[in-house]
């Protein structure tokens, strides 16, 4: 069952109280959602014919045209299954390809350093995560910025306080002044030291993927790293039909681990697909489907979610637009194609091509969150934050997302029934021309019944001026600053704490300050 959104709204974005109202509350423990599992039906956009003419096309991709795997390794374990292997070019024939889907489990659990944020993956179950990967962000000031260790520790506090984020993701935007070679120790520092929820490991070379799987250790223990799952990491196809050495070192290292990766293809519709949304899920299927099968010959039955990432393209400037319809049709089939299999499996929530938290950003994000719950996602990532395809995490739009959130977690949880008999007796009792406003039924339920966003405005036109006439994006940031300003460490265990000290120092000697 949900958590009680509607009580956990009330308690996170009521209005007034100020400062000292904030104070108070932090005696209690920050609100977590749980796990939403989904009580509205998928809705399927075409039917099952549909969806086997597409997997049908997929196999046929992989047995005729094959995917390269640019990584002596991987060709030698294709090889080995009896793959049809020429030079890095790999032809896998249906049979060995579904044989090796099949091994996957269709749900898992991933585990979280605080217990209590521990969630489930896969089936009914969605998660909401954050975004990844900016290496700008919108500031409190709305100036655009290069990101800094501050922002993203600040990032990481939001996701923290965020109810229904159920995950700190990890390079929420780039620390940019710190050297690359290092980047990473600072990066899983951050998201370990500032949430107990979730979070993801590093994929952009195999040693800082193995300095990821060593900090996990460190706080989880290294027993229970070896078989349980503490982490997702993101591993990209490179659209059309490439998996490159970088991607499959990473894969290698989290899947030899039991820590499920992400299977994504990376894909630009009309740019690195064909200009065709159904054509692009049958090509972004079949590398998703190669990407799955290649971790199971590493380590057969590890947990792993399929996904994908795909966007339009403008084809006037070649720019990747956000919230388009194709886009949310797309995510449908990947749905359906997800369940076909039985995999858990990842989408995008609220990426948008805007460049403000303004009203495109609101049409987009909402475009793509409303197709990725009908579609039955079970790993939302971008759900806070993301500006500019991508680029940009603004502050505003993150604290906007977050509350938003916890509307879509009421929507997707179904409609409650357990009032519903008091609710009746209410009308009985007021009767015609009378009003609500003092029933024991109101005065028990009005605090939870609805959803009661802070950051948007529903006041008079007179009201809203005489508070300042803010703007959305301006309440956005205000909002930021008060979740900050309320924020209070989850602490880590004194000897992790130092563990993971002395871990970064010693790894900051080996490395370099530059990439060679």
């Amino acid at each position: 069952m949900n958590a009680p959104a509607a009580e956990l709204t009330e308690q996170t974005h009521r209005r007034g109280g100020g400062r000292l109202g904030r104070k108070a509350m932090r005696s209690a423990p920050i609100a977590s959602f749980p796990t939403l599992v989904r009580q509205i039906p998928v809705y399927e956009i075409v039917p099952d014919e549909a969806v086997e003419l597409i997997h049908e096309e997929s196999l046929k991709i992989l047995e005729e045209v094959g995917c390269e795997f640019r990584d002596d390794g991987a060709i030698e374990l294709w090889k080995a299954a009896g793959a049809d292997v020429r030079e890095t070019r790999v032809r896998i024939d249906r049979a060995l390809l579904m044989e090796l889907v099949s091994k996957v489990p269709s749900e898992f659990t991933l585990n979280a350093r605080n217990p209590e944020r521990t969630v489930r993956v896969g089936g009914k179950n969605s998660i909401f995560v954050p975004m990844y990967g900016a290496p700008y962000i919108r500031d409190l000031d709305n100036n655009r910025r290069y990101g800094t260790l501050a922002d993203l520790n600040n990032f990481h506090k939001l996701a923290y306080m965020a109810p229904a984020l159920h995950s700190s993701s990890s390079v929420i935007c780039e620390p940019m002044e710190i050297a690359v070679p290092k980047r990473h120790l600072h990066i899983i520092h951050s998201a370990l030291k500032h949430s107990d929820k979730p979070f993801m490991g590093i994929v952009t070379s195999k040693e800082r993927a193995e300095d990821t799987m060593a900090m996990a250790a460190i706080v989880f223990g290294e027993e229970f790293v070896r078989e349980n799952p503490v982490l997702v990491a993101i591993t990209n196809c490179n659209s059309p039909l490439v998996w490159d050495a970088t991607m499959i070192d990473a894969m290698r290292v989290y899947a030899s681990h039991n820590q499920p990766l992400i299977l994504a293809p990376f894909a630009l519709c009309g740019a690195s697909t064909a200009a065709s949304a159904v054509g692009a899920v049958a090509q972004v299927n079949a590398e998703a489907l190669a990407g799955v099968a290649l971790t199971q010959l590493i380590r057969p039955g590890s947990p792993q979610i399929y996904g994908q990432f795909m966007v339009t393209v403008d084809m006037k400037t070649g720019a990747p637009m956000g919230g388009t319809p194709e886009a949310a049709q797309m995510m449908y089939l990947m749905g359906a194609l997800a369940r076909k299999y039985k995999l858990p499996w990842r989408t995008s929530g609220f990426h948008v091509g805007s460049k403000l938290n303004d009203a495109q950003a609101g049409y987009e994000a909402n475009m793509l969150m409303h197709a990725a719950i009908l579609a039955g996602a079970n790993y939302i990532w971008h759900s806070a934050g993301w500006l500019e395809a991508g680029l940009t995490c603004g502050y505003s739009k993150f604290a906007t997302d977050c509350e938003q959130l916890v509307g879509w977690y009421k929507y997707a949880g179904g409609l409650p029934f357990d009032d519903f008999k008091e609710a009746m007796a209410a009308i009985r009792e007021v009767g015609p021309q009378g009003h609500f406003l003092g029933t024991q039924h109101t005065l028990e339920h009005f605090e939870k019944a609805f959803f009661m966003p802070s950051i948007m405005d529903f006041n008079s036109y007179e009201q809203w001026k005489a508070e300042g006439a803010k703007d959305h994006d301006t309440r956005g940031r205000e909002k930021a600053r008060n979740m900050l300003a309320d924020y209070e460490e989850p602490k880590l265990d004194e000897g992790i704490a130092d563990g993971l000290k002395d871990l970064i120092a010693r790894r900051e000697e080996q490395l370099p300050d530059s990439v060679s």
